[in-house]
């Protein structure tokens, strides 16, 4: 809350905690603090707690699914996917000035729709193969597939078109338009009930999948149930706020060094209220970095990210287990 609350004063134009205040409980239509608290700033605080939210949970997921203290949200290659949609439409020549939609919810849809075809893929691979290591390869190499076609598209564009798809690619909380923020809210809120429900059999298969099938744990279903949570929360939150790394790998490992334990029905609620923490405190790193142009979202998240992977991977099997 003291973040959020921060996230609402601070920016271009400092806002006073009381004018704050009064914007949230006592708006005054005339007031230009209530205009850019309300319009501007809340909805920047509400998509960076629901983001970060979104992302710690499916990153949790894929970690557990996996067993692999380095996967992620973009580990099935969703967000690659999402970015291949926003790169068709950005890259080549303006299809959505053919349709009657405005371009920012053109955008969304697309991104929206690289995500599912990608999660379809995925799916149908795992109905076919029924591994996860094998299903992790497959993953690896749809995101693969997709950032060479984006690469082909990039090679190929206007330059203008192309500064437009770049600065997406840098992730923002900014972006989302004030009357579409329920199109954000709703789904990943949906996602994140979704992976709280999962809590019993994610915690059956930290011991395996045959344990799990001992104790009465559909495994197949599960793991397809946690795919498309983690496909509904990844792809919703790429179409709106872009591809934002480090948050979902690096936030389940942080919740574990507090709570110290792997069981989901503690690690689950620590890491989706660290993932809002965590994304709230980046958003006002950016807002408060006093320079003229603000600094890309994704710089930060890698900054603060990285070292903790990097701790991951020095540290071994010990710290990724929380044991």
């Amino acid at each position: 809350m003291a973040l959020a609350m921060l996230g609402l004063a601070i920016g271009s134009v400092h806002v006073p905690i009381g004018e704050v205040w009064s914007a949230l409980f006592h708006p005054d239509p005339q007031s230009t603090f209530t205009t850019i608290v309300r319009q501007v700033r809340l909805p920047q605080v509400i998509t960076a707690a629901t983001a970060g939210a979104g992302l710690a949970a499916s990153g949790l997921l894929m970690q557990t699914l996996f067993r692999n203290p380095l996967a992620g949200p973009s580990v099935l290659g969703i967000s690659s996917g999402a970015s291949l949609g926003v790169a068709l439409v950005m890259l080549s020549q303006p299809l959505w000035i053919l349709l009657p939609i405005p371009r920012d919810l053109f955008v969304i849809l697309a991104s929206l729709a690289g995500a599912i075809a990608v999660l379809f893929l995925i799916v149908l691979a795992d109905k076919r193969v029924g591994d996860g290591v094998t299903l992790l390869i497959i993953g690896l190499m749809v995101g693969y597939l997709c950032s060479a076609v984006i690469s082909v598209l990039q090679s190929a564009s206007a330059a203008q078109a192309l500064k437009s798809y770049v600065l997406w690619g840098m992730g923002s909380f900014a972006a989302v338009d004030p009357r579409r923020i329920a199109w954000l809210v709703v789904p990943v809120m949906l996602g994140v009930v979704g992976s709280i429900a999962l809590i019993k059999p994610l915690n059956a298969l930290l011991l395996g999948d045959d344990y799990a099938r001992s104790m009465g744990v559909p495994v197949d279903r599960t793991r397809r149930i946690a795919i498309w949570t983690t496909g509904l929360l990844a792809g919703t939150i790429t179409a709106f706020c872009g591809p934002i790394a480090f948050l979902g790998l690096a936030t389940p490992h942080v919740a574990r060094m507090f709570v110290r334990t792997n069981d989901h029905a503690v690690l689950m609620p620590a890491s989706i209220l660290l993932g809002a923490v965590l994304a709230l405190g980046c958003d006002l790193i950016v807002r408060a970095s006093g320079t003229d142009v603000a600094l890309p979202l994704n710089a930060v998240t890698s900054l603060l990210g990285a070292p903790v992977v990097l701790w991951v991977l020095l540290s071994g099997k010990h710290w990724a287990r929380g044991n």
